[in-house]
């Protein structure tokens, strides 16, 4: 019975090792990671948007012209036509504005140009007058006390009227110059306003920068692509010009992988549309914050992920569904 029970007890470790790997460290059955898969878009690495900018009044323009969407497109290539109609008109009334501020100026320079020589001329007269008071005053010394009193008063009055006389043409020629220099800003101003707006009439031609195929933005309002005769405005993105060169993919990961990844990782990237085909690609961003991925159902939390294509192959385009596979590290 004791031999019975020391071969079993002898023989336990040899049956627990190969079917729980307890004593034998093995861990050929352990379940494997599931692959971790996400589906994302497309886009291009480099794009150039089209935004209308602010032009001083000008808030709003009309398009009378647009590339074909979808075209390839060079650099220097007229791609959107703006209408310049305000533009000129505001032009127009500026230098009509500006004529008649010349006018103005013109006029003024003139006036003041007679005020000085009114001012001059009563100099003139005023100082005529002071010699004859201070010669009659000088006469009349041998004169009675009232009549020399008489010419004393006479002689003030006209040091008087002579001092006001050079003080109003002291103050003439400092009133001149502050209208001058205020009727100058006017004018200067208005030379300043045409000089903007005849620079904004070339940048109404809007041309590509770089080449790629050109997409025609959608217009928030009629929520129908950009068309000839819709207005844009200020800031409103026209149209967009990607690079199709290189390629990348917007996708999302699960917080709950979020440690499973990291910048730099292999990604194997197959189009929706030719799902047997693999493009490598890495994981070039990892986004810093987790937000809900969609708003109806707040619970379930995702972190943004920017895988870069290492391969270009013009089967790839901007807007097309694609399912990264995942390939972390080993020391992951």
């Amino acid at each position: 019975m004791k031999t019975r029970i020391l071969k079993y007890l002898c023989a336990l470790p040899l049956l627990v090792s190969c079917n729980g790997g307890i004593l034998g460290g093995g861990n050929a059955d352990e379940p494997k990671a599931t692959p971790l898969v996400e589906t994302g878009e497309l886009s291009a690495v480099q794009t150039k948007a089209f935004v209308l900018p602010r032009f001083g009044r000008f808030g709003s323009f009309r398009i009378i012209g647009i590339e074909e969407h979808g075209k390839h497109i060079q650099p220097g290539d007229s791609v959107i036509q703006l209408d310049p109609a305000d533009v000129t008109k505001y032009i127009v009334d500026r230098e009509t504005a500006l004529e008649s501020q010349l006018a103005s100026l013109e006029k003024m320079l003139v006036n003041q140009e007679n005020r000085d020589s009114e001012a001059e001329s009563t100099i003139k007269s005023e100082l005529a007058t002071y010699e004859l008071r201070k010669l009659t005053l000088e006469t009349a010394q041998f004169e009675s006390e009232r009549t020399r009193k008489i010419k004393e008063l006479e002689f003030q009055q006209a040091t008087i009227q002579l001092n006001l006389a050079k003080r109003k043409l002291e103050l003439n020629a400092i009133i001149n110059e502050n209208d001058l220099k205020i009727q100058q800003i006017r004018v200067n101003q208005i030379e300043k306003d045409i000089r903007h707006a005849y620079d904004i009439i070339p940048q109404l031609t809007v041309r590509s920068t770089m080449p790629g195929i050109f997409q025609i933005a959608w217009n928030r309002r009629t929520r129908q692509l950009f068309q000839i005769g819709d207005e844009v405005g200020h800031a409103n993105t026209m149209a967009y010009v990607p690079n199709l060169t290189w390629m990348k993919v917007k996708t999302q990961i699960n917080e709950n992988d979020f440690l499973r990844i990291h910048e730099g990782d292999k990604v194997l990237v197959r189009l929706d549309a030719l799902p047997e085909v693999a493009f490598d690609g890495e994981i070039s961003d990892i986004g810093l914050f987790c937000h809900p991925k969609d708003w109806s159902n707040p619970r379930h939390k995702v972190f943004d992920v920017e895988v870069r294509l290492l391969v270009s192959d013009e089967r790839l385009k901007p807007g097309m569904t694609v399912s990264c596979e995942f390939l972390p590290t080993e020391n992951d």
